[in-house]
């Protein structure tokens, strides 16, 4: 992911790729020679991002490491860069302590902090709330998503293959989900139910004596305040569809449907003939009259070629780099994040104990 973030900054002007720190020298090695690629320049490279940001004049930095270090990193920033604006990759956290503590953390903190939810901005889904909020369904009643995609793919350590390193996958991979609930409804969640399980990925994989134990699939339930509802249908392991995700706000008046394709890259000829990947697709239904209106929208394929979510990590840090040179504002902020994983922490649970959840509000 963090060489997805490079890719998206060689798009943007006013922006320059300063340095990098991984503790694995080969991640390094690789994102340090697409960077100089990229930028004409290879950038600083460090092994301990300690001392990459007390050696650097840095404007803004990236966290994209395993998700079990955000909270340490980014709560280091707080207490020692108080100026320096950071985007932070989803989940902000994986454990229930930390979401408080990481609020408190940022009180002092004066600089802007974005947390990575792209999806908001994958053009299709962003066309889907904007016609939502122009009244095309009416009063929302419900809002689902299914997302039927590949298995967890390989990461360094195999870090993401357990739940205690990765939130789990309701965590991990679902916030996304979750924070779209969440922008959409304008509410914040009271009650989750999830049924998911371990059924088909992973189960010969074996790590230091360690099996994986990351959910593979599920059914989401969440109950927002005012009793409208929403709904996650999850499958890892149906990577043969035409559509990744899809997104359905049905109101009183219509329905209407952002159709997100397969990752271009893993649809066979794609790369090759760019126009032969599958197409977003935006249906409108309305009751009447009855008769579905479709739209292809999708983005610019010079921007769908930087990584693998349909344009929106570019679309995000244009925003973001708005930000950091004070002409916009933050629109996915620490709580949103954090809203998110509680969602997500939640329906671990619930599927763990095979009964409803209460959510609190943050910081309650």
């Amino acid at each position: 992911m963090g060489r997805e973030h490079i890719s998206n900054m060689s798009l943007l002007n006013d922006i320059d790729l300063a340095s990098i720190s991984d503790a694995c020298q080969d991640s390094l090695i690789k994102s340090s020679g697409k960077a100089t690629d990229l930028f004409g320049k290879s950038p600083n490279c460090y092994n301990d991002y300690k001392v990459m940001l007390s050696t650097e004049k840095l404007d803004a930095v990236i966290i994209a490491s395993p998700n079990h270090h955000h909270f340490e990193q980014i709560c280091f920033i707080f207490e020692n860069y108080p100026d320096l604006a950071v985007l932070l990759e989803k989940p902000a956290v994986t454990r229930l302590d930390d979401c408080t503590k990481l609020l408190v953390a940022q009180e002092k903190h004066k600089a802007p902090v974005w947390v990575a939810m792209e999806y908001r901005y994958i053009p299709v889904a962003a066309e889907l709330i904007a016609r939502l909020r122009d009244g095309a369904v009416g009063k929302l009643q419900m809002f689902s998503m299914k997302e039927h995609r590949f298995p967890f793919l390989s990461k360094v350590g195999d870090w993401n293959r357990f739940s205690d390193q990765t939130g789990g996958t309701l965590v991990e991979k679902c916030c996304h989900f979750f924070d779209l609930m969440r922008h959409v409804i304008g509410r914040e969640a009271t009650q989750v139910y999830c049924s998911g399980g371990v059924d088909v990925n992973h189960l010969d994989e074996v790590y230091n004596g360690r099996k994986p134990d990351i959910l593979d699939n599920a059914f989401v339930v969440v109950e927002f305040e005012g009793g409208i509802r929403a709904m996650l249908e999850l499958c890892m392991f149906a990577e043969g569809s035409y559509f990744q995700e899809e997104l359905t706000v049905i109101g009183d008046k219509a329905k209407l449907e952002a159709k997100v394709p397969a990752v271009q890259r893993f649809w066979p000829g794609a790369l090759d003939a760019p126009d032969q990947a599958p197409k977003p697709e935006l249906v409108y239904s309305p009751r009447d009259p009855k008769g579905p209106i479709t739209e292809v929208i999708e983005a610019d394929q010079n921007i769908l070629a930087a990584g693998d979510h349909q344009g929106s990590t570019f679309y995000q840090h244009q925003k973001f780099l708005a930000c950091v040179k004070g002409e916009g504002d933050v629109e996915v902020t620490l709580r949103d994040g954090l809203s998110a994983v509680l969602i997500g922490l939640a329906a671990e649970q619930s599927a763990k104990k095979h009964q409803p959840i209460i959510i609190e509000k943050l910081g309650e």
